[in-house]
C-alpha cells in the first residue's frame, strides 16, 4: 500500500463493504459494544476468509484496532497500533508477511494528510481508507497473473512450490488461454503441495506431486520456475516456504528462469545477509539434543538397528515397510527444529511480478524507498 495510493483514494460507502467492515462501521457508532477488544481474536477471524492474506488480515485487524481507540493525539494512536502489531507478532511463529502488513498500514497512517477539522474525524477517515485497501487488493493477484501471461508459452511445463494464491490465480489465467502442464513440490512438513495439486486438476490442468528431494531431477523438464512470496526484501531478495532457495540454486545452475509473484503489500523493509538473519530464526531451529552421558545410552541389537525391510511387489527391490516408515516419522520436537522460510538471494531470482509492474531485484529497493518516503 504506497502511501500516495492510498491518499487519493475515495471514502467508500457502507452498502460497498464488507461484512467485516460493515461491522467495524457499526462499532464506530458503538464503541461500548465491543469494550473488550482482542487483537488476535479479531486477525484469526479474518484469516478465516481464504481470500484474505496475513499482511492483509493485519491491516483489517489494525483498521478494528483503532476503532476502539481512545488517543487524542497522532503519538498516541501510532504508539497503539505499534503495540497492537507486537501483540499480533507475539502469538505468531511466523510473522514475517504480518510484519509487513502492519508496517505499511502505520507508515500510512503517519503520512496520512491531516486534513480533517478534528482527531476523530481523522481516525474515521483512516480506517475506511486501511478498510478500502484491504478489500481492493484481493484483487492484485488478477493484475499479477495478467503479467505473468505473457511470459507463459503454449505448452508450457511449469514447476512451482507450496501453495500460493497467487501463483495458483497465474496459472489458473494462463489455462483459459494456453496449454500447460505443472510440477508442484510436496513442501513438507505441511504437504501444502498438495492443495495446489487439488486446485489445478480440479479444472483440467495436468499437474503431478514431485518429492521435495527430486526437484533437481525434474528440474530439465521444466521450462521455468513460479513461486509464490511470504515476503520480497530490500535486497531484492525473496522470503518464502521452506526449500525455495533450493529450487533457486538448482534452477540458476541449470539456466531456467526463476519467477516470483508478490503483492505490493509483501515489500518488506528487511534486509538479510542470510538465513540466520530472518526474523523466524532462533538458536532451537536446526540445533543438536542434549544426549545423556554416553556410559548412560544403551545400545541397540539386532534388527532393531536398522528399519524392517521388505521385498517390493513389483520389482523385488528391498525397501521400508509402512510400519516401519511411520515408526520413523518425524517427531513434533524434530519438525519444530525446522525452518518454516528459507531466504532466496536476489541474484538468483530471475524478476519480480507485482502489481506495480515486472520488477528486477535491484528494482525493489529503489520501489521501498519511494513507498515509505511518502
Amino acid at each position: 500500500m504506497a502511501s500516495k495510493d492510498l491518499k487519493t483514494q475515495k471514502l467508500s460507502t457502507s452498502k460497498d463493504l464488507p461484512p467485516l467492515a460493515i461491522s467495524t462501521t457499526i462499532l464506530l457508532m458503538n464503541p461500548e459494544m465491543n469494550s473488550k477488544f482482542d487483537i488476535y481474536q479479531t486477525y484469526r477471524k479474518i484469516l478465516q476468509d481464504e481470500e484474505m492474506s496475513p499482511p492483509l488480515a493485519a491491516i483489517l485487524s489494525l483498521s478494528e484496532l483503532m476503532v476502539e481507540s481512545n488517543a487524542g493525539t497522532m503519538f498516541e494512536l501510532v504508539k497503539e497500533l505499534n503495540d497492537g502489531a507486537e501483540e499480533l507478532k507475539k502469538h505468531t511463529t511466523n510473522s514475517i508477511s504480518l510484519n509487513a502488513g502492519c508496517e505499511l498500514f502505520i507508515a500510512f497512517v503517519t503520512l496520512f494528510p491531516h486534513e480533517s477539522d478534528s482527531f476523530a474525524g481523522l481516525k474515521t477517515e483512516l480506517i475506511k481508507q486501511g478498510q478500502k485497501y484491504a478489500r481492493e487488493a484481493i484483487s492484485y493477484r488478477n493484475k499479477i497473473a495478467e503479467l505473468m501471461l505473457d511470459f507463459i508459452k503454449d505448452d508450457s511445463v511449469i514447476l512451482t512450490h507450496s501453495c500460493s494464491r497467487v501463483v495458483i490465480k497465474a496459472l489458473l489465467h494462463a489455462h483459459k488461454t494456453k496449454r500447460i502442464s505443472v510440477y508442484v513440490t510436496e513442501a513438507r512438513p505441511r504437504g501444502l503441495g498438495v492443495k495446489t495439486y487439488e486446485a489445478l486438476t480440479a479444472v483440467g490442468i495436468p499437474c503431478t506431486v514431485v518429492l521435495d528431494s527430486a526437484v533437481a531431477y525434474v528440474m530439465d523438464k521444466v521450462d521455468f520456475v513460479l513461486v509464490g512470496s511470504e515476503a520480497v526484501v530490500e535486497s531484492g531478495g525473496l522470503i518464502n516456504a521452506v526449500g525455495s532457495n533450493q529450487m533457486a540454486i538448482i534452477a540458476k545452475a541449470a539456466h531456467k528462469p526463476f519467477y516470483a509473484l508478490a503483492e505490493s503489500y509483501k515489500f518488506h523493509r528487511l534486509f538479510p545477509l542470510s538465513q540466520y538473519d530472518l526474523p523466524t530464526h532462533n538458536p532451537s531451529i536446526l540445533s543438536f539434543p542434549s544426549l545423556p552421558p554416553r556410559s548412560s545410552v544403551t545400545q541397540p541389537t539386532g534388527a532393531g538397528v536398522f528399519p524392517q525391510l521388505t521385498k517390493d511387489e513389483v520389482n523385488g527391490t528391498p525397501s521400508i515397510s509402512s510400519s516401519s516408515l511411520k515408526q520413523r516419522a518425524m517427531s513434533s520436537e524434530q519438525l519444530a527444529k525446522n525452518p518454516d522460510v528459507d531466504y532466496t538471494r536476489p541474484d538468483l531470482i530471475s524478476l519480480v511480478f507485482s502489481d506495480v509492474g515486472i520488477l528486477t531485484p535491484e528494482a525493489i529497493s529503489q520501489y521501498l524507498v519511494a513507498m515509505f518516503a511518502g
